[in-house]
């Protein structure tokens, strides 16, 4: 056989064999003490705690940040636990004279809630050349010179690293973070209402900024550094190192949950020192990619849109697994694990698979031990994998994939644009009644029951009939006789959706019968503003919505972009239709009505609430909800505040999805949660467990290489006899 073939045979063979392996790790990754999972998209585009509010930045930020709260991984219903906080605080009130009230005042006695922290001692910051001091004591890196800095993109390119203890002054700055103009702050309008002198910092800050940006660039990437500490916030002040006093307008329940989000994770002055230096955004070097915190983990590794991976926090405190959970805790093996140290893991790596298919696939073979952290429906969707025939159930219970799922307090909708001038509230009563109409007739035409009830049923859910969660006090969502009456009516008992002639006569009303403008005869176009590229598997979905607005002669246009660029066009309010989800910040009614509160809007004033509604009766129920502890009063708001937003209808309200994670079988303490964003800190890995399965699960398979190397020397055998026929003959001929 010539030099030629077995180069080639040789390298067809390598081909296939590292065809064999599926794995986006690195050999030998499986036997590393490490937790493997994928994401989608592209990378996260916030990682800054002021800044972050999306599902798939939190699995970094709450495990490398500490909020003041927590929530405890097991109980249910959830339950509030210590974070950075020593222990929960109880508010006390003051009275407009600054003197003290009984826990039992009325409302309009309370001029003050204030909440004292206890932040725990010896909290220490993860290792940043921000903290980093020369011999003077003076910041190594807080004034780099011209070239510096240098081809430098990771904090760990920097010589020297340094730490510092986490003090009450650190969750001050975070709260005057929210007031500046240089950071993106989605929660600033809600923080504003409550927070004593939060809204007058905004304007102070706001004329800070400008007069430090005089004559400079407006497009400069790393503007000065802006110094929160020259100026005080009367909400917001440091007793002490250990002891953090915030004080609220009035009585405010729902801030302790607010405690629990990362948008009260203490911030460092220093590092925000440090990434306002000239070169750090173009090289990458800023919170949005290298987040500091005092959590179990670190941001080690960030390879834009490819591979990030978070490492141990050498200077993390004492933290060790709870004893006591919810019942069948025990029984599941949740416990197994009490009072030992945390985290279990030496570093979380997230890889990049773009398309569901693969993760899936990897997920089979063992390459993730988790399909993504941030996604609640992984179980429901393989647990329908599973369920389509015997063979696909036994296989799933010999690998031992554990798809654990429990109902809880998400949701999906689509929503509508109230800025917008054809589905949106309208400039006129007539065009407010016309647009109401085509909303409310839209919002009958799509069939929930019928897309996510028994179609798509790897994300389904319960369709929804207003904007309050089950599961959550004051709701009514499941219970006998409750039901949405512009979408749905009752027949035998039962909650039906209502019939399509009842959805055309709406359209009718709305001046376009059939589809068509009724003065003009052109047919209705929306457009359909997607969150995600269409892949594959997302296109039956965007073809059944499709097919939902063409019962009623609408053309729908579905324009698809990655998230971070349909994140630029909400805030710019350039949105029509747009599908959205809610995973719960926290367990109240509060979490969800907010999103339709008017104050909070994205476009207007960059908050949560997507469509842009604005509803004055809803927004005065909503500042008085905010007062109400739990009880018949708060129950009859929120019911108020359903119906008014049943009735405009600025969702179409989708679907309350169910709960469910995917694990493999040597992953420990797993268990779904949506408000439990910290769950990589709890997961053991039985590293010896998965190097044994995936390499009995990955076996190579021998005979295409048998039968390649069989037909190769066919090939090279009958080439040998050709080429020995024809020199053959050609000496043959030379001889005549």
């Amino acid at each position: 056989m010539s030099g030629w073939i077995k180069g080639a045979l040789g390298a067809l063979a390598l081909g296939l064999l590292v065809g064999c392996n599926n794995s986006p790790h690195p050999a030998g990754a499986e036997r590393e003490n490490a937790l493997y999972m994928a994401f989608r998209e592209r990378s996260p585009r916030y990682l800054d705690p002021t800044s972050s509010y999306t599902a798939p930045e939190s699995t970094f930020t709450y495990e490398i940040t500490e909020p003041p709260y927590g929530y405890h991984p097991l109980k249910r219903p959830y339950t509030l636990i210590p974070r950075a906080a020593a222990a929960l605080a109880t508010p006390y009130f003051l009275d407009a004279q600054g003197r003290r009230l009984p826990d039992d005042a009325p409302d309009d006695q309370i001029a003050q809630a204030v909440y004292d922290i206890e932040i725990r001692p010896g909290l220490k910051w993860s290792p940043h050349p921000a903290f980093a001091k020369d011999a003077q004591g003076q910041y190594r890196y807080h004034h780099l010179k011209p070239g510096e800095l240098g081809d430098k993109r990771s904090p760990f390119d920097f010589a020297q690293l340094g730490t510092r203890e986490v003090v009450a002054e650190d969750f001050v700055y975070a709260l005057k973070r929210h007031a500046s103009p240089r950071v993106e702050a989605p929660l600033a309008a809600v923080f504003s209402e409550h927070v004593i002198g939060l809204r007058d910092y905004m304007a102070l800050l706001r004329r800070e900024s400008e007069k430090q940006l005089a004559g400079l660039p407006q497009t400069l990437a790393d503007k000065p550094f802006l110094d929160l500490r020259r100026w005080p916030l009367a909400g917001a002040e440091a007793v002490n190192d250990h002891l953090l006093r915030i004080r609220l307008k009035g009585r405010y329940p729902q801030w302790q949950y607010w405690l629990a989000t990362n948008f009260l994770s203490a911030i460092p002055w220093e590092v925000d020192a440090f990434y306002a230096q000239p070169g750090m955004a173009a090289n990458g070097l800023g919170w949005n990619q290298w987040p500091v915190g005092s959590g179990p983990f670190m941001m080690t590794e960030s390879v834009q849109d490819r591979r990030h991976v978070m490492s141990r926090n050498p200077n993390y405190r004492v933290d060790t697994y709870p004893c006591d959970g919810s019942p069948g805790d025990r029984e599941a093996g949740r416990l197994d694990d009490c009072g030992k140290r945390l985290p279990f893991v030496d570093k979380v790596v997230a890889v990049n698979v773009k398309e569901e298919l693969p993760i899936k696939e990897m997920f089979k073979q063992g390459y993730l031990d988790l399909p993504e952290m941030d996604r609640a429906d992984w179980g429901v969707n393989l647990g329908v994998d599973r369920d389509d025939s015997d063979e696909v159930k036994a296989f799933f219970k010999e690998r031992g994939f554990q798809l654990p799922m429990d109902v809880d307090i998400t949701n999906w909708y689509l929503g509508f644009n109230w800025l917008d001038p054809v589905v949106g509230r309208g400039d006129t009563p007539e065009q407010q009644r016309r647009n109401r109409a085509l909303r409310q007739a839209i919002s009958i035409a799509i069939d929930w029951e019928e897309g996510y009830g028994r179609i798509f049923r790897a994300k389904g859910g319960d369709a929804a009939h207003g904007i309050i969660p089950p599961g959550v006090f004051g709701s009514k969502e499941g219970q006998p006789g409750e039901f949405n009456p512009v979408t749905h009516r009752l027949v035998n008992g039962r909650p039906v959706r209502r019939p399509l002639e009842d959805a055309m006569r709406l359209m009718d009303e709305a001046g376009y019968p059939g589809g068509r403008d009724a003065k003009t005869g052109k047919p209705l176009v929306l457009n359909y503003d997607f969150q995600r590229v269409v892949t594959p598997e997302l296109k039956a979905e965007n073809d059944w919505l499709v097919r939902q607005f063409a019962k009623l002669g609408i053309q729908l246009d579905v324009r698809a972009t990655d998230f971070n660029q349909f994140q630029e066009k909400v805030l710019k309010g350039k949105h029509q239709i747009f599908w959205w989800g809610w995973f719960a910040d926290y367990p109240d009614a509060e979490n969800f009505l907010f999103l339709l509160y008017g104050p909070s809007s994205k476009s207007l004033h960059e908050g949560e609430n997507v469509a842009n509604y604005s509803n004055p009766e809803f927004d005065r129920l909503f500042k008085r909800l905010q007062s109400l502890e739990d009880g018949p009063e708060k129950a009859a708001v929120m019911a108020r505040m359903n119906d008014i937003v049943r009735q405009d209808a600025p969702w179409a309200w989708g679907f309350w999805s169910y709960s469910g994670l995917a694990f493999q079988r040597w992953v420990h303490n797993g268990k779904p949660g949506v408000v439990v964003r910290d769950r990589a800190r709890y997961l053991r890995v039985d590293v010896q467990d998965r190097a044994r399965s995936i390499a009995a699960w990955n076996q190579p398979v021998w005979w295409p290489l048998l039968a390649l190397a069989a037909g190769g020397l066919a090939i090279g055998v009958a080439t040998r006899r050709a080429w020995r026929a024809r020199e053959t003959a050609t000496a043959l001929g030379g001889g005549r």
